[in-house]
């Protein structure tokens, strides 16, 4: 029976394990860096934690792995154990991993990158989870959505976009720009508005939306338009996203202005008076008409014909040229000719009433024939026309003329008429040839085209005019012209990328393709920046920085499509203007300060040393103090530390101070510094005796004691430091029966017995220790007197205490104190001569007082062998001096008894 329920409940145990899926969703920000924890599938599955209320003993730990390790799990890394979920090494590109539109998915084995759920924007990591073991089995589905941040900056797919705009076009005209801005960043990350630099007064930019999203500039048209004022306009379009801080992408637009025919042809004059001989030969210019029309192409060509006004007669007499306007004689003159002809002539364009002029023509009837111009041209001529060169020399020979008179009756004689640098002389040795020729350097800058007349009169009186037009032809002798030599510009520091600087222009007086001008930077301009060869655009492509450089000077160069082509140079000089984008800085960020204790208040204690690698009011830095303003205060001009008052090393060893520095700049920019001060001891504490406390206290010594015993010790401590602190004892007065027998230790204090204490040594000693320190430049000291009792006991203490308040007569030794680690043998020895030396030299000089002296000594004694017992106690000894023991001590001591 238990075979058989577990056969029939297996199978649902396992479809039960197999269906708890478990879907999990988590987000995050592209481009992070490894170890940012994403999410604890743990926590978020309610599995019970390792540790928690079971003991380890009675569940197996969780274990967590991804089913399988495809694309998308090299972005994450996954804890085994606690089931955190991770970034990995591998940065998260969304625009690199998911296809903008595309719903396309990068496959993994069991993980993924997809684009298309949940909304259209998502980008989604999926993971497969397993959970182990058997009791916590699941699979869970891990989606990871991958949010956007605005890395990317929009971009245009060309660095030039060109937009063709009729000059008719009226207000608000739409042009779609057909090359929008690009950026790979979403929604409000991505290409949001656009902007034209420089609109002219007539331009301006409207964005349309879309229903996918996509949004195109239009450029509107908001004034009039004019091809023949202005035909060309260059600015440069600008498209922003709406990050923050929002990223700026350009490109130069040029909008070119297409000519309509919205002008008709013209004449100078209205009408025109001309003479002709009735003897002119067929084919005689007789006038030449000219239209102008300020279009441009098949709008400005012109056509000439006559009005139906005209008669034919007329007609027939004057041949009319339909493409130059040029009219000659195609008949001959004779007497029914009639002598005035009105011809009216119209300049006709295509779509345009015709212009009209009228051109009187007066034969006048000739008795003689007149004297005959007969030109031969040496330059070159096409239909009367005779074309030189502007390079050509002086005295260039233009045209031979013939002078004669057709009956060879009269004398001929001719003279040039009209202006120009040209002159007609006989050529010798024949009398009736004539040579025209140059007489200054052309140019064609200055006059294109000269009309002169060779006429010719006889001795009547007969005058002959043949006119001569003489076009120069344009060479390549004009270098291009800045407009200005200098051109100084100025930025901002911190620009953005490609930004635009100026507009170089250059003319060259020339004409056709000698005249066209191309612009290049010169070989001392950085590679950042960018001139455009056609419109002399100059564009910065980085950001430039005050701090790096401040100024720029390079030259440009225009040169023109002749050939050889001739150029021109100008400077180009950019002052990069100061941003506050540069805070404070320290030499050091932790300042170190050594002063003397006792310093002086406002004494200089250091110089704090801050620069600010911005200019003017940017770099401006002022100093204060954080902490311990109550006690410090700067300079803020100099950067000068000062103490408010005198320091005491022994109330506080060192300070730590921050301090701050501020520049000028809106807003100011800010940095900190450490400040540490340590205070160098000086020796201005003398040795504190703390053992014994009173001068008044004493101590009981029996007589048994053994010589090299510690008696007791003069304890003492110095608020100083180092050799300021270094304590020396010394006694520097004795008095009692036997005051040599106690030492005292110079290192220690220690006071001991030297030798063994007989009968006659019973009573007071009185020690007067000096305690001195081993200060620089001048040593401290205190004084202490330690009073010893030698006795078997203290029978009468009230005595004791009244000798105690007798000031004691004590001579004071002048001896420094020698502290040494080993003192050696020799020093002893010489040390125990001294005394010995002294009484020898003091007997030599004065016997007769050594002997006087033990006279009143032993009266004195027997005056008062009724005091025996007293001088027991107290034993006076003769005394070099008298020493007050109040101006010894440097501080008072509390007075006690032991």
């Amino acid at each position: 029976h238990l075979l058989l329920f577990l056969l029939f409940v297996g199978p649902f145990n396992c479809f039960a394990s197999y269906s708890r899926a478990t879907e999990l969703f988590y987000s995050l920000n592209e481009g992070l860096p490894a170890g940012v924890l994403i999410g604890s599938l743990a926590r978020d599955l309610r599995l019970p934690a390792a540790g928690g209320q079971h003991s380890a003993s009675l569940q197996p730990p969780l274990s967590f792995t991804l089913a399988s390790h495809g694309l998308g799990g090299q972005y994450v890394q996954l804890d085994n154990r606690s089931g955190e979920l991770h970034t990995s090494a591998v940065e998260i590109d969304r625009e690199a991993l998911c296809v903008e539109s595309s719903g396309a998915t990068i496959l993994g084995g069991s993980a993924a990158v997809s684009s298309s759920s949940p909304s259209p924007e998502s980008c989604l990591l999926l993971l497969d989870v397993l959970v182990l073991p058997q009791e916590y089995f699941r699979l869970v589905k891990v989606k990871i959505a991958i949010r956007d941040v605005n890395d990317n900056a929009p971009r245009f797919p060309v660095p030039h976009i060109r937009l063709l705009v009729p000059e008719n076009a009226p207000v608000n005209t739409r042009l779609a720009i057909e090359h929008p801005a690009l950026d790979p960043d979403m929604g409000t990350n991505g290409v949001q508005t656009y902007r034209l630099r420089d609109n002219y007064g007539v331009f301006t930019l409207d964005v349309e939306e879309n229903e996918n999203g996509e949004r195109t500039p239009y450029l509107i048209v908001m004034g009039a338009l004019d091809r023949e004022t202005q035909d060309e306009y260059v600015t440069v379009i600008l498209a922003e996203d709406g990050g923050t801080p929002p990223l700026v992408g350009s490109a130069t637009l040029t909008i070119g202005i297409s000519d309509i025919n919205d002008n008709c042809p013209q004449f100078n004059d209205s009408q025109l008076n001309v003479t002709l001989y009735g003897n002119s030969s067929l084919g005689t210019h007789v006038a030449t008409v000219h239209a102008v029309d300020m279009d441009l192409g098949s709008n400005a060509q012109i056509t000439y014909s006559y009005s139906q006004k005209v008669p034919q007669p007329s007609r027939d007499l004057f041949h009319l040229n339909e493409s130059t306007g040029a009219i000659t004689l195609s008949t001959k003159v004779d007497g029914d000719t009639p002598r005035l002809h009105r011809l009216i002539i119209l300049g006709n364009g295509p779509g345009c009433i015709p212009a009209v002029i009228t051109v009187l023509v007066t034969i006048i009837k000739v008795m003689m024939r007149p004297p005959e111009v007969v030109p031969r041209f040496i330059a070159n001529e096409v239909e009367g026309v005779v074309y030189l060169k502007e390079l050509e020399p002086i005295n260039t020979p233009v045209a031979f003329f013939t002078i004669k008179d057709p009956d060879e009756k009269y004398k001929v004689s001719c003279y040039l008429d009209g202006d120009g640098p040209f002159r007609l002389s006989p050529y010798k040795p024949y009398n009736n040839e004539y040579l025209l020729e140059t007489t200054k350097p052309l140019d064609f800058e200055t006059q294109q085209l000269y009309e002169i007349s060779v006429v010719a009169w006889n001795s009547e009186g007969f005058h002959v005019k043949k006119v001569v037009k003489i076009q120069i032809l344009d060479d390549n002798d004009n270098s291009p012209v800045f407009s200005e030599q200098l051109i100084e510009l100025s930025i901002e520091e911190n620009n953005v990328p490609n930004a635009f600087l100026t507009k170089l222009h250059a003319t060259d007086a020339d004409s056709g393709e000698r005249g066209q001008v191309s612009y290049f930077l010169g070989p001392d301009a950085p590679s950042y920046f960018a001139l455009d060869k056609t419109t002399g655009v100059l564009t910065v492509s980085t950001q430039l920085d005050r701090e790096e450089k401040e100024k720029y000077r390079y030259t440009v160069k225009a040169v023109d499509s002749g050939f050889p082509p001739r150029e021109s140079i100008a400077t180009v000089t950019i002052t990069v203007l100061d941003k506050n984008d540069n805070s404070p800085r320290f030499i050091n960020k932790d300042f170190s300060f050594f002063v003397p204790e006792n310093f002086p208040g406002f004494g200089e204690i250091g110089v704090i040393s801050v620069t600010d690698a911005d200019a003017g009011q940017n770099g401006w830095v002022a100093l204060s103090v954080l902490n311990g303003s109550d006690i410090f205060v700067i300079d803020t001009g100099k950067g000068v530390l000062r103490a408010k008052v005198s320091l005491d090393r022994e109330q506080q060893s060192s300070y730590v101070l921050w301090i701050e520095a501020v520049d000028g700049g809106d807003p100011a920019l800010s940095s900190t510094a450490k400040i540490t001060i340590l205070l160098l001891d000086i020796n201005d504490n003398p040795p504190l005796v703390l053992f014994p406390q009173s001068n008044m206290s004493y101590l009981l010594v029996l007589p048994s004691t053994l010589p090299g015993s510690p008696i007791t010790e003069v304890y003492a401590v110095d608020k100083d430091t180092g050799m300021n602190a270094v304590i020396a004892y010394s006694i520097i007065g004795r008095r009692g029966p036997r005051p040599e027998s106690f030492r005292i230790d110079p290192k220690t204090g220690n006071i001991t017995l030297e030798e063994s204490l007989m009968q006659n040594d019973y009573g007071l000693y009185r020690l007067l220790v000096k305690v001195s320190d081993h200060g620089y430049p001048e040593p401290l000291h205190s004084t202490v007197m330690v009073n010893l009792f030698v006795n078997d006991t203290v029978s009468n203490e009230s005595y004791i205490e009244s000798l105690l308040r007798k000031e004691p007569d004590i001579s004071v030794e002048e001896k420094q104190p020698q502290i040494s680690i080993e003192p050696t043998h020799k020093k002893m020895e010489s040390a125990s001569c001294m005394p010995t030396l002294v009484a020898l030299s003091i007997i030599s000089l004065g016997s007769i007082a050594l002997v006087t002296g033990m006279g009143i000594y032993i009266c004195l004694r027997k005056g008062n062998k009724h005091h025996r017992a007293d001088e027991n106690l107290e034993v006076q000894i003769p005394l070099n001096g008298r020493i007050n023991l109040h101006m010894l001590e440097k501080k008072p001591v509390e007075i006690s008894n032991i």
